[in-house]
């Protein structure tokens, strides 16, 4: 029998640390280039980190992150924001498959995810602890459909981003601060969309 999955939230970045990662560059649908740090210099921020552009299981955290509702962002004073390590050409294709309606970022460099200290692997859920709820059906399943993401967009292949790299979920700001860090220790590993907004103090669902 899985066991209640449990996660290790770690300590926020420091000082240092986010004022390196305030300073980097991000870009967005439209390949405009803006610093990290303006994305919360003056408003809490919830910055989730997904993996490369092409992997299922991000897609479908995605999914729900979408169904956050907007009057409910507003009344918390909150910000959600996604960032990927592919090219930011394949931002709107990403929004448009998943229906997030929010801002979204790419980090080609990785520099962001470097400084954070976010992981590689390719790792599984480990065996006996219960799988994230974002996650749905066999592990094949996900593999096919990272994969027809590819196919149906030839000319995005090779620019996904490394297929290796963890993401992360945090929440910045205002300013230059961090009240929240949770880092991916296997591919599915993202923190429960619930949990997460029950952090950042935004109604869920």
């Amino acid at each position: 029998m899985a066991t209640q999955s449990t996660h290790i939230i770690l300590p926020p970045p420091t000082p240092d640390v986010l004022a390196k990662a305030a300073a980097l560059s991000v870009y967005d649908n439209v390949g405009k280039e803006v610093t990290f740090g303006s994305l919360f210099h003056d408003q809490k921020t919830i910055v989730v980190f997904i993996r490369h552009f092409f992997c299922g299981n991000c897609q479908q955290y995605v999914i729900q992150l979408a169904a956050v509702r907007n009057d409910a962002l507003d009344a918390a004073n909150t910000r959600l924001v996604v960032v990927g390590c592919g090219d930011w050409k394949l931002i709107q294709s990403y929004r448009e498959i998943t229906g997030f309606p929010y801002a979204m970022y790419a980090d080609p460099s990785r520099a962001l995810y470097n400084t954070f200290g976010l992981e590689e692997s390719l790792k599984r859920t480990p065996a006996g602890q219960a799988r994230r709820s974002y996650i749905g059906g066999s592990f094949l399943g996900n593999v096919v459909k990272s994969i027809w993401g590819g196919l149906k967009n030839p000319l995005f292949v090779g620019k996904q981003g490394n297929i290796s790299q963890l993401g992360g979920d945090f929440i910045f700001g205002p300013g230059e601060t961090c009240s929240y860090a949770s880092r991916m220790k296997h591919t599915e590993d993202h923190v429960e969309v619930a949990d997460l907004m029950k952090e950042a103090g935004v109604e869920y669902p």
